[in-house]
């Protein structure tokens, strides 16, 4: 009970016009790039305040998190199992994307969950990873917070994280939303952009002549 209070009043604050704006950005952001899927999977989802947007803008979207107290808290309409990254209990190419919401950075073994990821995708998946950048300012400004989410951060190695993505989908790469001072804006500066973003395509492994 108390995880799923503690996941109320962060809901709570999440109210606030900075973070509405943040949480719209990037649900348009998603929106636009989920384009041709049906099935999603949120990897680290908490209580889906944009998994949620996305359901009731027509995609049928799962959400995984390891704390069952958390996905009690998210909305009806979103398919929850608690479960690691690490250890996704589904089957092969059952999703049309994966997406990682400012969460890929915080998994014990995130190498793994992308493997879990290729696995679970069908055949010309995407993948979506929302990272935070540590060259910004919002970042930096963050960790200086003793009580902020981001200093419970793994990784903060986004050129690496990006090479282990490529070994298993094409990808691209951008900045995106800019964060200054409590003001949203748009950004692909790195010093500005909160965000480091990678999607992929999952790539089909090679048979036959085409493997020689």
């Amino acid at each position: 009970m108390s995880g799923c209070l503690e996941t109320e009043r962060y809901l709570k604050s999440c109210q606030t016009e900075f973070w509405q704006g943040v949480f719209r950005a990037e649900l348009d952001y998603l929106t636009r790039h989920l384009e041709g899927s049906e099935d999603i999977l949120s990897v680290g989802c908490g209580p889906a305040i944009i998994e949620s947007g996305l359901s009731e803008r027509g995609f049928r979207v799962t959400g995984l998190d390891v704390s069952r107290e958390t996905l009690n808290c998210a909305p009806d309409q979103i398919r929850k199992v608690v479960a690691r990254a690490e250890d996704m209990p589904f089957p092969e190419s059952s999703f049309d994307a994966v997406i990682y919401i400012a969460s890929l950075q915080f998994i014990e073994n995130y190498r793994k969950a992308i493997e879990k990821t290729a696995r679970v995708l069908r055949p010309d998946g995407k993948i979506i990873a929302m990272l935070l950048n540590p060259e910004s300012v919002f970042f930096r400004d963050r960790i200086r917070n003793i009580g902020s989410y981001v200093r419970k951060i793994r990784h903060k190695d986004i050129n690496e994280i990006e090479r282990r993505i490529a070994e298993k989908f094409q990808v691209q790469t951008e900045y995106f939303l800019g964060v200054k001072g409590g003001n949203i804006f748009e950004s692909r500066d790195a010093a500005d952009a909160a965000l480091y973003i990678i999607r992929g395509r999952r790539k089909v492994a090679k048979t036959g002549e085409d493997a020689r």
